[in-house]
């Protein structure tokens, strides 16, 4: 059964939104189960664009790189060609080489309940590795001081 109630009004989550193109959809007309992943991914992407960190500039800069250690995805209700999809990012546990991070994807707009709809919800811990061997590596200082 899917939830309608909105999104949590704990400490402000990042949010993103994107559109659902023909590419993202399956056979039978709604977005395939593995590409709320790539949602969570660009999602992710511009919440540390967000903070002042772009993927690359970590790379070449400070060479560190973040990768998904684990991942749990849980679907409550699909999304079709042409919705609107809010993808929030809400970190959780911040450790010295990882950080845990709840997302969410929403229909944003009409839906049949009358307001935005949970479409997917998962829980990614990132690590941070070193770009060139992708052994652990602390998460960079600027990067913990911009999540206090």
């Amino acid at each position: 059964m899917a939830r309608t109630d909105t999104p949590s009004s704990a400490p402000s989550p990042f949010r993103h939104t994107l559109r659902v193109y023909w590419e993202d959809t399956d056979a039978g007309g709604v977005v395939f189960y593995a590409n709320y992943l790539k949602f969570f991914e660009r999602a992710r992407t511009e919440w540390l664009r967000a903070l002042g960190f772009s993927q690359e500039r970590l790379r070449t800069d400070t060479g560190v790189l973040f990768v998904v250690a684990d991942t749990a995805v849980r679907y409550a209700s699909p999304a079709r060609l042409d919705d609107l999809i809010e993808v929030s990012v809400e970190p959780r546990d911040i450790c010295r080489a990882t950080m845990s991070l709840h997302q969410q994807a929403w229909r944003t707009g009409h839906t049949e309940h009358g307001g935005p709809l949970l479409l997917a919800e998962g829980h990614i811990r990132i690590g941070c590795v070193d770009a060139g061997t992708f052994a652990p590596r602390r998460i960079p200082t600027a990067i913990l001081q911009a999540l206090k």
